[in-house]
């Protein structure tokens, strides 16, 4: 009696790991998915708030690629554990703050874990050899497979060809000549593989997904983590650093002034953990204070979020301050000009 054989496949949501499950799967292989939460894979999150993301698809990624499939996934959080993965990066960072080598061991092994957990016989991965420049090299292949655990049992579809057969390959479990041997940083190869299977539609790559890659979003994350002493974080800040326009005036306090509706409506939610700030006397930016600020600082935030009001204009702007204990007061202020604002200001 033949047995049948099944794989976990690390989920993104992109198109690699959809098209390397599917890869397999057209195998005989039973497949399912995981998929690993680490925070900072949030985009549907700011497509829901963010006015000009409206026509944006509302949704996750990972949970889609697994309905086009046909297979279960399984996501799991790993939000605590992955903090040291970004904190203390064995190999570095990127371009960036994304520690991208380090994360693929890390999620790899956590699939070894998930593997021997639920007796499955081997690990897919949607990589592709040269496609990233620090996690997917030729050099870095076998480190991935080695720091975690994984070894011979993990299956790259895309581009097996172009590295020693596995053990699925060489027991037989999978056929090596129907696998692939994409390179290089071309999606051609993936966008006429997927033609082939018949998806017309899939997401972006899946370094897209993750707000660490981001310039913008990486150096709020390296202003935060200075400004508080400690590289700690939870995940109120991994979702604050994405929304509004992060301004610090001062060493000792940031304000976080929402750029739109969507964006005030969700920074609501965060009353009762800062100081929060609103124009009463015409519209105006909701306003979030991370800090110790005094009260020559409330008048300099006032002041700043008075420019980003419809006041910005006016001699004289009512300002509130509230305190997350609910106590308010209003602070009658001249809203600073664009030039008082420097750049060094904007993070």
């Amino acid at each position: 009696m033949t047995i049948q054989r099944k794989a976990v496949a690390l989920i993104s949501g992109g198109l690699d790991s959809m098209l390397a499950a599917k890869v397999i799967m057209d195998q005989g292989v039973h497949v399912e998915g995981i998929n690993f939460y680490t925070g900072f894979c949030v985009e549907g999150h700011t497509h829901a708030i963010k006015k000009r993301d409206q026509e944006k698809q509302k949704r996750n990624n990972s949970l889609w690629v697994a309905e086009q499939l046909g297979i279960k996934l399984h996501i799991v959080d790993v939000i605590e554990e992955y903090k040291n993965v970004l904190i203390n990066p064995k190999y570095g960072y990127g371009a960036n703050m994304n520690p991208c080598l380090d994360c693929k061991v890390f999620m790899v092994t956590k699939a070894k874990q998930w593997m021997e957990e639920n007796a499955f016989d081997f690990i897919i991965t949607g990589e592709v050899i040269g496609q990233r420049p620090m996690s997917q090299r030729k050099a870095t292949m076998p480190i991935i497979s080695q720091q975690s655990g994984a070894d011979e049992l993990l299956l790259r579809p895309l581009c097996a060809k172009y590295l020693p057969p596995t053990l699925p390959e060489r027991e037989g479990w999978v056929d090596r000549e129907a696998l692939h041997d994409f390179t290089g940083r071309s999606r051609k190869p993936q966008i006429e593989l997927a033609a082939q299977f018949g998806f017309d539609e899939y997401a972006q790559p899946a370094g897209g997904c993750c707000f660490l890659t981001d310039e913008s979003y990486s150096k709020k994350l390296v202003d935060l983590w200075q400004s508080r002493g400690t590289k700690d974080y939870e995940l109120d800040d991994v979702m604050l650093l994405k929304v509004g326009r992060h301004i610090r005036p001062k060493a000792n306090f940031k304000m976080i002034v929402a750029r739109e509706d969507g964006e005030g409506r969700f920074m609501e939610g965060y009353k009762k953990m800062f100081i929060t700030l609103d124009c009463t006397s015409h519209g105006g930016p909701l306003t979030l204070l991370d800090g110790s600020p005094d009260a020559e600082d409330l008048y300099l935030a006032a002041q700043i979020v008075a420019r980003y009001g419809q006041g910005r204009d006016a001699e004289q702007v009512s300002v509130s301050v509230t305190l997350p204990d609910g106590t308010q007061e209003i602070l009658q202020v001249k809203p600073l000009a664009a030039a008082d604002i420097p750049p060094t200001w904007l993070i």
